[in-house]
């Protein structure tokens, strides 16, 4: 039991419970008072800790606490008894008091996906009400980098000094760099930790997996020779390429605008999609979050050409780089609109997507929500795939359309954030 100062900067010792979602462990901290009594908590109040695994025992500094606080957050600063699958961090700048975006460096591979498994069932589990056994997949090549080295694009913030670097997790605070380990050899090889740049710009890099020559965008400006590219004719674009299926598919994106981080993102989501809806040849398939067009190319070819793909996307960057990229389809229909507005005919009045076979849908993090997912239900499509980045929102989804009538029949994961607790998912539904 804890008695005393308990603000933030107080450091504690925890014994550490199960993982949750979001990069954190689990622990509860006994209070004096909080057994009984007015106020009292039974079991402690609920810490969510970093930097840990389960069945450790840290010390751990509070982050956020307070009487009035639901729970609190707190960074493992000394290991006092080790898991088994604690190993050396591969990103140290990432461990407490440090950046975001490596959260489960100090954790083996095999451990760091059999920790999303757990996530992703667990959240099925408590929002869905359904029980299921989860495998995270490995991206091919990451267990032979020891899962580093398969970010395609990083993004940085330039400090007061000029450094390259990233905020703090939960601030604005900037944190110069040395390097970033997830980050390809070809970004690495840019140099972008050596030199000084503008302080307070943004600094993006992006490495095609096939090899093209990067880009370096300063303040969403492109950035060659040391200084501003202004020239009319400046690169801005990048052509992404990637095989599934044994047919090569290439895309002209924006160089800023959206596109799967990972170097085998594209095929492997794609593969999954292509499984997940089966024989759609001469069938009528929508795209929804279609975005520069993944999946909408290799739905085409799908559907054949008897078949038709809609696609719709709300972000107009993206739908300019989907028109470029699908201008030789004719079974390609594209809408630019927000999702939920189109589907409901509020927006794009000469939409004519009154009906669809199937349904490929790639929400962002908050995934699609009860009015998207109506609006799906309401086309009747005999199956339904869905591309998810958030378990808690996949979860969410699935109770939805569980209500509609559609149930979870094909569930896949995908480790294509390696070091980070992020996890990709493609569920197929069928009514």
């Amino acid at each position: 039991m804890v008695t005393g100062l308990v603000a933030p900067g107080a450091v504690v010792e925890l014994e550490i419970g199960p993982v949750a979602h979001g990069g954190h462990c689990v622990a509860r901290l006994a209070l004096d008072g909080d057994a009984a009594g007015s106020g009292g908590r039974p079991g402690g109040r609920v810490v969510f800790v970093r930097h840990t695994l389960p069945g450790e025992r840290v010390r751990a500094r509070l982050t956020e606490s307070g009487d009035d606080a639901t729970f609190w957050r707190a960074d493992a600063i000394d290991i006092l008894e080790a898991s088994p699958d604690r190993v050396p961090s591969a990103w140290p700048a990432a461990g407490p008091d440090g950046v975001g975006g490596g959260e489960l460096a100090h954790v083996a591979l095999p451990a760091q996906r059999a920790w999303k498994a757990t996530v992703v069932a667990e959240q099925l589990q408590r929002l869905a009400k359904i029980e299921r056994e989860v495998v995270v997949e490995a991206a091919p090549g990451d267990d032979e980098r020891g899962g580093l080295g398969w970010r395609t694009r990083i993004d940085l913030v330039v400090d007061d000094a000029g450094r390259a670097g990233m905020r703090g997790i939960r601030s604005h605070d900037v944190h110069a760099l040395t390097d970033m380990p997830l980050a390809s050899e070809a970004i690495a090889n840019l140099g972008l930790f050596t030199r000084k740049w503008r302080p307070g710009s943004h600094v993006e890099a992006v490495a095609p997996a096939n090899g093209q020559t990067p880009i370096i965008l300063v303040d969403g400006m492109p950035f060659a020779g040391g200084s501003a590219d202004n020239r009319p004719n400046a690169r801005t674009s990048v052509r992404e390429t990637f095989t599934v299926g044994g047919r090569e598919y290439s895309y002209r994106v924006t160089a800023d605008g959206f596109w799967q981080v990972h170097r085998e993102a594209p095929s492997m989501l794609t593969g999954a999609v292509l499984e997940g809806l089966g024989d759609v040849d001469g069938a009528t398939v929508l795209d929804l979050y279609a975005g520069a067009g993944l999946f909408t190319l290799p739905l085409a070819d799908a559907v054949g050409l008897t078949g038709e793909v809609v696609s719709v996307e709300g972000d107009a960057r993206a739908v300019h780089d989907a028109r470029r990229n699908s201008h030789d389809r004719p079974n390609i229909e594209l809408h630019h609109g927000e999702v939920a507005k189109v589907l409901a005919g509020t927006i794009d009045s000469d939409s004519d997507v009154i009906h669809a076979d199937a349904v490929v849908l790639d929400p962002p993090r908050a995934g699609a929500g009860r009015k998207v997912i109506t609006s799906i239900a309401e086309l009747r499509p005999e199956r339904i795939v869905y591309v998810a980045c958030d378990p808690a929102a996949l979860a969410r989804d699935v109770s939805y359309l569980a209500e509609a009538g559609y149930g979870l029949t094909g569930l896949r994961a995908f480790d294509l954030f390696p070091m980070t607790h992020h996890v990709e998912c493609v569920a197929v539904f069928t009514r």
